[in-house]
């Protein structure tokens, strides 16, 4: 009797040890996977992120569409209310901001995008996103499913927006 309680306890311990093991080999993959798999963001969102951010959210951001010149001007203004961006990060910046929140064509529905969709997607996606009418539509009816706050006296504005302005290349 004493024999089998002795060996049915190092049974427990071996499949305590077991297990355990197995559960630090699992969260040891997962964590270096998780390192290996994340993308490094590009120096000019750490820049925005590190110096930007300190001092205001990034929605005003966000809610911006501009070019070369006056994303410039925009950081220039944010040095001078004393923001800390060194010399050489500057054009770094801005190129990032270009590329991320550069212009888009001006026109009814410009407004609300800006207002509206970037509230959960960047610029970039957008732009990346080129669709006929019928697929914008699918994808705002999905958005609107999903919560987007787009009044409905919006969305015709916003749709003939995106048809027009980010539809497929002619074949």
């Amino acid at each position: 009797m004493i024999c089998s309680q002795g060996l049915t306890a190092k049974k427990d311990n071996v499949r305590h040890f077991s297990l355990t093991f197995a559960a630090t080999l699992v969260a040891a993959s997962i964590s270096a996977a998780a390192g290996q798999d994340a993308p490094k963001p590009e120096r000019g969102e750490q820049i925005m992120t590190t110096t930007c951010a300190t001092c205001h959210d990034l929605r005003p951001i966000d809610t911006a569409a501009l070019d070369e010149a006056d994303w410039t001007k925009e950081v220039k203004s944010m040095i001078e209310q004393g923001a800390e961006v060194k010399a050489d990060d500057v054009p770094v910046l801005v190129d990032f901001l270009v590329k991320r929140n550069g212009p888009l064509p001006e026109g009814p529905g410009k407004d609300v995008l800006l207002n509206i969709c970037t509230r959960c997607h960047d610029l970039q996606r957008v732009r990346r996103e080129q669709n006929t009418a019928e697929g914008w539509l699918e994808i705002l009816d999905a958005m609107l499913n999903e919560g987007a706050p787009l009044p409905e006296k919006d969305l015709p504005v916003l749709l003939r927006y995106l048809a027009r302005n980010f539809a497929p290349a002619p074949r």
